[in-house]
Parts: structure tokens; sequence; C-alpha cells
């Protein structure tokens, strides 16, 4: 099950039915079902969750078990629209959806941290998002 909820900020527009399909195709891709999802939209004050000295857009909690994709995963709907402006040819529709997908990409176990792994979940993202 995938939930969306929001803390202290209006929820985007967008489809959550058509998002939900999306995703959980998405997560076919690699072989994996949704167990409990929870989308947690907020404002930038979520970099608190990580002690960060700077903003981030996606904050994943990782509670998978096997195949089986759990987690809770804040997006600050602030750093998504600076990004969005920010990142030429990226409106702020497919920033958000970009970052809805990066979350459920780190359950299915893509890095991006680490040398060359930017890169893999770049073209996992893009890969994800011809799909929507």
């Amino acid at each position: 099950m995938i939930s969306y909820q929001t803390d202290g900020i209006e929820m985007p527009a967008i489809k959550k039915r058509e998002t939900t399909e999306w995703i959980k195709a998405v997560a076919a891709t690699y072989n994996k079902r949704i167990g409990e999802i929870a989308y947690i939209f907020c404002s930038d004050e979520t970099r608190q969750y990580l002690q960060h000295d700077y903003y981030t857009d996606i904050i994943t909690f990782d509670y998978c078990e096997g195949n089986r994709l759990s987690g809770d995963l804040f997006i600050s709907l602030d750093t998504v629209r600076t990004n969005a402006e920010q990142f030429a040819g990226n409106d702020y529709e497919r920033e958000l959806y970009r970052v809805i997908i990066h979350g459920i990409l780190h359950l299915c176990g893509i890095n991006d941290k680490g040398p060359g792994e930017r890169e893999i979940m770049e073209a996992a993202e893009n890969k994800a998002l011809a799909m929507r």
C-alpha cells in the first residue's frame, strides 16, 4: 500500500492512483513488490532528520524485507521547487516525479553516493520517468 501525506504544507497536485500504479510498475522491473510505502510531503525543515547543514529533496527510511519494498519517504517540496528552477529543462512537475521515483529506486538498491553511482541513478530515473 502506498499512502500520501503532508506535514504542514498543501498536498501537491499529483494523481495518486496513476502515481501508485506507475510506482508499482517501476518496482516490478526490479523484481520488487510494494509493501508499506508512505510519502510525506513537507518543507525544507526535514533536514533535521539527517542533521544536515544543507537542504535535501528526499530522505528515505528503508524498512524493506526481501523483495518487498517498505519505507517512509520525506519529500521537501521547497527543495524540489528550487532544484526544478536551477536545473535547465526540468519543470516542477517533472522534478517532483523524479524525486518520487528516486526514493523507490533507493529502496530497490540503487545508490547515488559512490563513484559512478550517480550516473546509474540518473539512468534509472530517466528510464522510470519514461514509463510514466
